[in-house]
């Protein structure tokens, strides 16, 4: 079967499936029918949601090597920046119950917006202090994250702001956090289509970053900056652009996450502390930096471990614990089982659980195909062969053979400098 139909029809599988979850064809919703309990779904649902968040940060922390601990800003500018679109857009709409045919005309506007935006933010926070490194690059991220959280949670409402900024600001809700134009909620038009087969598109552009020229330069400026300097590659051009990249895509997270179904109908400045930039950190660190596929499995490790501590807080035995001892914080001892699987990984797997390996990767086949005994031993063959004329050669030959080679090598090495630069 030809490579295009067989993709296209992939692509076709795949959307009839994700509309069967979300619409069931006239019946019951796949999605509900899969998981009958909301609890269930929204941590389903929020899982790919935090799967974006590490995809998107992956392509700054992991492959460029930089260090940015404010991805939560960038996530909370998508989500109230969502909410806005879809609150206004469904007031159009005529309000009402969310359908699903209104989220084709609701949904890419909201993802639209929020990528759009938080991009924008994302070129402004990124530009100048991008030239900075390491704690430098962290501090200034983790500033931006909470001048963004304070600027919105210290709002003035109740009518007493003065000024277009100050009536905007106030309109978001401050503290108690922004539920619709009309105060009746953010319309939850975000279900398992348009989350789902976010994650499967955001999926496949980190894959082709990864292992484009452009991914690779990434991982060159990460390894040695000097040295790829040296070769052609802009480090700020590429550290600003994959920023940027970085920034949409918390955005676009922040957008479903306004929206999802079964979530909260208010957006809250609470949502997007330095506690969420650090679970995102955390994805990214414990699947592996540099992997799309740890990304993947570090965002659902860590949202299923926030709900298991969640679960086994309801149990008798806990219940009675915090009982006998109300001073003890259980909520904080999610942060204790972070760090001591981030000291442990440090420990046994440094690199993360996968490192910069993928679970999938179709290895290239060899040059002359065929089998490869056969190829390996042509291979030894021609290096006796190669071996033979050398020790028969006269000194003149020799040096004459070394020095195209040389020549050759020099070549081949300009030539891979100037495709990394491009």
């Amino acid at each position: 079967m030809p490579r295009i139909v067989r993709g296209v029809l992939i692509t076709a599988l795949v959307v009839v499936v994700l509309i069967w979850l979300e619409s069931g064809f006239g019946a019951s919703p796949g999605f509900q029918t899969v998981l009958p309990d909301a609890a269930w779904r929204q941590l389903v649902l929020f899982a790919m949601v935090n799967v974006v968040i590490a995809l998107s940060l992956n392509v700054i922390n992991g492959m460029a090597g930089q260090f940015s601990i404010g991805h939560a800003g960038f996530v909370g500018i998508g989500a109230y920046t969502g909410a806005l679109v879809a609150g206004h857009l469904h007031v159009r709409l005529g309000s009402g119950d969310p359908q699903f045919a209104n989220s084709f005309i609701v949904m890419p506007l909201v993802l639209l917006a929020s990528g759009t935006i938080a991009a924008l933010f994302g070129l402004l926070v990124g530009l100048p202090s991008l030239r900075l490194r390491g704690d430098y690059l962290a501090i200034v991220t983790l500033g931006f994250a909470e001048i963004f959280r304070l600027v919105i949670a210290t709002a003035q409402t109740g009518g007493t702001a003065e000024g277009s900024v100050a009536k905007f600001l106030a309109s978001l809700g401050g503290q108690n956090g922004y539920a619709g134009p009309e105060g009746n909620g953010v319309p939850q038009y975000a279900g398992p289509f348009w989350i789902f087969g976010s994650v499967i598109v955001a999926t496949l552009i980190a894959w082709r970053i990864k292992f484009s020229g452009w991914g690779r330069a990434l991982r060159a400026l990460r390894e040695d900056e000097i040295a790829a300097s040296a070769v052609g590659v802009d480090p700020t051009r590429y550290k600003v652009v994959s920023f940027v990249i970085a920034a949409a895509g918390a955005g676009v997270a922040g957008g479903l996450f306004a929206s999802m179904h079964d979530g909260s109908p208010t957006v809250q400045p609470d949502s997007f502390t330095f506690v969420q930039s650090f679970d995102a950190i955390t994805m990214v660190i414990l699947g592996g930096s540099g992997s799309v596929s740890g990304a993947i499995v570090g965002g659902v490790f860590v949202t299923v471990t926030v709900k298991l501590i969640e679960q086994l807080q309801g149990l008798e035995s806990i219940q009675a614990f915090r009982a006998d001892h109300p001073s003890i914080d259980l909520n904080a001892l999610r942060m204790v089982v972070y760090a001591a699987v981030l000291i442990g990984l440090m420990i046994l797997r440094p690199e993360g659980l996968f490192g910069e390996r993928e679970i999938f990767r179709r290895k290239r086949p060899k040059k002359g195909g065929g089998d490869p005994d056969n190829n390996a031993a042509q291979k030894s063959q021609s290096t006796q062969e190669s071996t033979q004329d050398s020790e028969n050669s006269t000194p003149a030959d020799k040096e004459s053979t070394e020095s195209a080679s040389s020549k050759q090598a020099t070549s081949e090495t300009l030539t891979t400098a100037e495709g990394t630069a491009s």
